[in-house]
Order: structure tokens, then C-alpha cells, then sequence
């Protein structure tokens, strides 16, 4: 009797052990989905100012269209991009990046452009979204940090295989350019 109730103990410790693991996989696992959805918040917010920027950069300067249609293709193919996986959305969201990167490089050559109150504000706002985005991804990767610890490490790593828990994908940097160190010049 005594035996049976040692197995029942050790059923029980177990069956609340495995109770935990998966509780607390599903927990990580929402926040990192939590994660890529503040990140889409971000993205949207930079999606609604990139159409103003460019239309208060066209009114100054037309012969620079290449420059604007680069950046409004980068966008439209960054918001069809929204449901792709995470390493398509990382490299797709660099290039917009870099299409804005050259936007206001072109904007550097019109001194009156960057006077523009309009042109301030919206520069304010996408560099303070540029910020966010940025938070927000470190955010995202810390979060998959904790949840493929949780999935690879032993014991809950047990839970994980049995429950069909797998690794996330990190947001990383697939663009050479954005890896290597600005250089900064002075005249």
C-alpha cells in the first residue's frame, strides 16, 4: 500500500511538473508572439509616415524621383511582407531601411527642404519610429531568447519535444552595410 502511494506521489509530482513546463512554454511562447506584434505596430506607424515624407521631399525636388520611387516600392514591398517568416520580413525591412537611408541623404542636398516645418516633423517622427522599432526588435529577440532557452533546456526541453514547442527565429540583420561600422567624416 505504502508502494502504491509512493507511485501515486511521484504520478502526481511529475503530472504538476509537466503541468508547469507547459504553462510556462505557452507563456513564453505568447510573449514572443507579443514581441513580433509590437514590432508590427511600429512598422505600420512607419508605413503611414513614409508617404508623407516623400510627398513633401517631391514638392521640393523632382529630378530625384528615383530616389522617392525606391523608397515607396521598398515600402509597398515591406507591407506585403507582413506575414512572411521572420528572416524574409528582416531582410525586406533592411532594404527599406537603406531606401530611406538614401532619401534623406538626397534631402541633405536642399537646405531649404530641411527648413521645411512639415519636412521637420515628419523627420522627427519617423527617426523617433525608427527608434521604436528598434526597441522593439531587441525587445522581440530577447523574448525568443527566453523561449528557446525554455525549449532546449533540460528538463523542460522534454515537455517541449512532446508538445511540439520549436526554437523561434531571431530578427536579424541580413544587409552587409547595416553589420559594418558608419564612417563619419568631417570637412
Amino acid at each position: 500500500m505504502i508502494i502504491l502511494y509512493i507511485i501515486l506521489g511521484i504520478l502526481a509530482i511529475l503530472v504538476i511538473f509537466f503541468i508547469g513546463a507547459y504553462n510556462g512554454l505557452v507563456g513564453l511562447r505568447n510573449q514572443t508572439k507579443n514581441a513580433w506584434a509590437q514590432i508590427d505596430v511600429q512598422l505600420k506607424r512607419r508605413y503611414d509616415l513614409i508617404p508623407n515624407l516623400v510627398e513633401t521631399v517631391k514638392g521640393y525636388q523632382i529630378h530625384e524621383r528615383e530616389t522617392l520611387e525606391a523608397v515607396t516600392r521598398a515600402r509597398n514591398v515591406a507591407q506585403q511582407a507582413s506575414s512572411a517568416s521572420v528572416a524574409e520580413r528582416s531582410k525586406v525591412e533592411a532594404e527599406l531601411s537603406s531606401a530611406l537611408a538614401r532619401l534623406l541623404v538626397v534631402v541633405e542636398a536642399y537646405p531649404d527642404l530641411k527648413a521645411n516645418q512639415n519636412f521637420l516633423a515628419l523627420q522627427e517622427e519617423l527617426t523617433s519610429t525608427e527608434n521604436k522599432i528598434s526597441f522593439a526588435r531587441q525587445y522581440y529577440n530577447d523574448s525568443v531568447l527566453k523561449y528557446n532557452n525554455q525549449t532546449q533546456m533540460f528538463p523542460s526541453n522534454i515537455v517541449a519535444g512532446m508538445t511540439g514547442f520549436k526554437s523561434g527565429d531571431f530578427f536579424e540583420v541580413t544587409v552587409t552595410e547595416e553589420r559594418a561600422a558608419p564612417k563619419v567624416k568631417f570637412n
